[in-house]
């Protein structure tokens, strides 16, 4: 089985991020930057997968500029056999990361494709339904279980919906998205983290994808969300029903 991980970099969850003055980005001096969280789980499912089968092959893709190499790197330090950059200075849209990415699963064919539900920088939540779409591969997104029948030919998801859980079978290749409560993801090892040194790390040019300048949704401006007023204190349910319905317009 061939699994394909593709991963984000994105600022570390921690880190306290500043808007720039003229809203054109957030100011990235002294941030850590890291796998996307949702990518990280959907990594450590896929070595799950690779340690319980056996004779699987995880291999990781990220678009970005050069120094994704640095996220890749951890990934290869986790377990995964190999990685591929798509060198992209520009920052894409879903459609079109989704577009590099569908033309990457036809030339490497997986199996499966493992990706975190959304990113946490943009939160779109939108590049595996696309994927899918273009394929035409079945999909099952917000995974918090993955099971394999015995022939590693089908797969059923437990999705987290709404009303509950809810649970979905198809026949592979296919397409999962992966949520917070799927698994805990491993830290790399000191054995892992010398050997990623010597795994493969391909690099290729987003113009070899054709799609250099073609995204169709761009940021014009950012802002910080504005300050939380003070709270004000009630001395009856009374006095606070009646603000919830005078001022906050709730009920």
């Amino acid at each position: 089985m061939k699994i394909l991980v593709p991963i984000k970099r994105v600022p570390d969850p921690q880190t306290n991020i500043a808007v720039k003055p003229d809203g054109s980005g957030i100011v990235t001096d002294n941030v850590k930057f890291v796998i996307n969280p949702f990518c990280e789980i959907a990594l450590e499912e896929a070595l799950r997968v690779k340690e319980q089968q056996g004779g699987a092959e995880v291999v990781l893709v990220s678009i970005g500029p050069k120094v994704t190499q640095e996220q890749l790197r951890t990934g290869l330090a986790m377990g995964a056999d190999r990685a591929m950059l798509v060198v992209a200075e520009e920052e894409l849209d879903p459609a079109t990361a989704a577009t590099v990415l569908k033309k990457i699963v036809e030339a490497e064919s997986p199996d499966l494709v493992l990706a975190g539900k959304q990113s946490i920088d943009d939160d779109a939540n939108q590049v595996g339904q696309i994927l899918a779409s273009s394929l035409d591969w079945p999909q099952a997104t917000f995974a918090s279980k993955v099971e394999f029948s015995a022939d590693k030919k089908e797969v059923t998801v437990t999705r987290e919906v709404d009303g509950g859980l809810e649970q979905v079978a198809f026949a592979l290749p296919g397409i999962v998205t992966t949520d917070l409560r799927l698994n805990e993801p491993r830290y790399a090892s000191l054995p892992g983290i010398m050997k990623a040194r010597k795994k493969e790390l391909k690099e290729v040019p987003l113009a070899d994808y054709g799609v250099a300048g073609a995204a169709k949704v761009k940021t014009h401006k950012m802002a910080p969300p504005p300050k939380r007023s003070a709270g004000r204190k009630v001395e009856t349910v009374q006095e606070l029903v009646g603000l919830l319905h005078t001022e906050a317009k709730l009920i």
